[in-house]
């Protein structure tokens, strides 16, 4: 018999952050039902503080191109504050995972015009035909962000069970002020990131590798 835990442990393995995406759009009742599996997401006192805008592919190609027109001659200026440095094994770990994208897709380090496209990648959402926008209620601080953090990895698990590709993008609450004009977003709500969504395109060199996973050793600690 299958149990559960195979289920959920062959979609932790199989979910990945997609940078490539095919152009078809995913039928409104499929993200109606990872929506609604992501609702299920734990959140402090069933606060729920997230809201979530998603784009049509039509609302999705403007917000492309507005977002482009904007970056490179706007700074940045996110809701919530951007790390202000990487360091240990989180630098290690994010170092690895640049190099794994840029040898990928043909970047090497005598290459910053190759970085540059890379990184504008993020602003045309990978070419998704989908991207979501996942505010936050303002008033509940950090921990708006913690519970929004359990809805977002819910949402990608649910798509990936439904066939679904995803990528999580921080890069995206950088302009908070260009969704909030253009999505209408209330005063109280912050932007917390998007979520590019639609069907992986397997043969994109950017989708031809995985991050790894510390050591449970390394993250975990018993107390007797």
């Amino acid at each position: 018999m299958s149990l559960p835990a195979n289920a959920l442990e062959m979609l932790l393995q199989e979910r990945h952050s997609c940078r490539g995406f095919l152009p078809t759009p995913v039928a409104r009742p499929v993200i109606e039902r990872i929506l609604s599996m992501a609702q299920r997401a734990a959140s402090w006192c069933n606060a729920q503080p997230w809201e979530v805008h998603v784009l049509s592919a039509a609302a999705t190609e403007s917000a492309r191109s507005g977002l482009l027109e904007i970056v490179g001659r706007t700074a940045a200026s996110p809701d919530w504050a951007f790390p202000s440095q990487y360091l240990g094994a989180s630098k290690q770990r994010r170092r690895e995972c640049g190099l794994q994208l840029y040898e990928a897709v043909g970047v090497t380090r005598a290459d910053p015009e190759g970085a540059e496209r890379q990184r504008l990648e993020n602003f045309r959402f990978f070419n998704a035909p989908h991207v979501t926008i996942i505010t936050a209620d303002r008033a509940l601080g950090t921990y708006a962000g913690v519970d929004c953090g359990a809805f977002i990895s819910t949402f990608m698990l649910a798509a990936r069970s439904l066939g679904v590709a995803t990528i999580a993008q921080a890069a995206l609450a950088s302009y908070a002020d260009f969704w909030r004009d253009r999505l209408g977003l209330r005063d109280d709500r912050v932007v917390v990131c998007g979520i590019s969504l639609g069907y992986e395109d397997s043969a994109h060199p950017a989708n031809g590798f995985r991050t790894t996973r510390a050591a449970i050793d390394e993250v975990a600690f018993w107390v007797e």
